[in-house]
């Protein structure tokens, strides 16, 4: 398989690098680089998006291998929700990191309505593995256990209200993620990239 990606990758590479001529077509409102290869054919340049390439997984029994399908599809479904909050977090960090508390607080008061307003809905039809997915994920990638996520955020009240919450449906939002301790768990978060880099000022 990798001895045939690097032919298509190598062979694509001289096409590119001898085609003719080159130009830029729009497509949707967006312009995109083209080539003409020596055939005659129209090929579009595009960047494609990141993805990740693993070897095939290896499990102790099919108990495993059922738990490791599962937790993939439920984190699949929660994937972009944990893309979104880490977006948030570091937007947040980056808008208030020159404002006083109290101001910083009121602005991710503020963010936080208008993320209630848009993500409640979905969020609360999770199942309760969904929803430990879903906080390990970010757990994972900020290195913070939830807990001191909201309570940097929303303060101490906040973050004692979901923590009770957390432990109703059996989460301790102090422990954070530890890695080893789910090891179907962590490969399936090694197939998901959640970070996310702020634009360049």
């Amino acid at each position: 398989m990798i001895r045939s990606l690097f032919i298509i990758t190598f062979l694509l590479f001289v096409g590119y690098t001898y085609a003719q001529p080159t130009g830029k077509v729009t497509l949707n409102g967006k312009p995109y680089p083209f080539i003409i290869d020596d055939c005659g054919d129209t090929l579009i340049v595009a960047n494609l998006e990141d993805i990740s390439v693993s070897s095939p997984r290896m499990f102790d029994n099919e108990d495993e291998a059922k738990k490791y399908r599962r937790y993939r599809r439920y984190a699949a479904d929660v994937y972009p929700y944990a893309v979104e909050a880490i977006k948030v977090f570091h937007e947040v960090q980056d808008a208030t990191e020159d404002m006083r508390r109290g101001k910083a607080k009121r602005y991710a008061k503020h963010l936080y309505k208008d993320m209630k307003d848009n993500f409640e809905d979905p969020l609360k039809n999770l199942t309760k593995t969904q929803g430990m997915i879903l906080i390990k994920m970010v757990e994972r990638e900020l290195k913070t256990p939830t807990y001191f996520i909201i309570k940097d955020l929303r303060g101490n009240w906040t973050a004692g209200y979901w923590g009770t919450v957390g432990k109703m449906f059996g989460h301790n939002l102090k422990e954070g993620y530890i890695p080893g301790k789910d090891r179907i768990l962590d490969m399936v978060l090694d197939d998901f990239n959640v970070s996310y880099k702020m634009p360049s000022k």
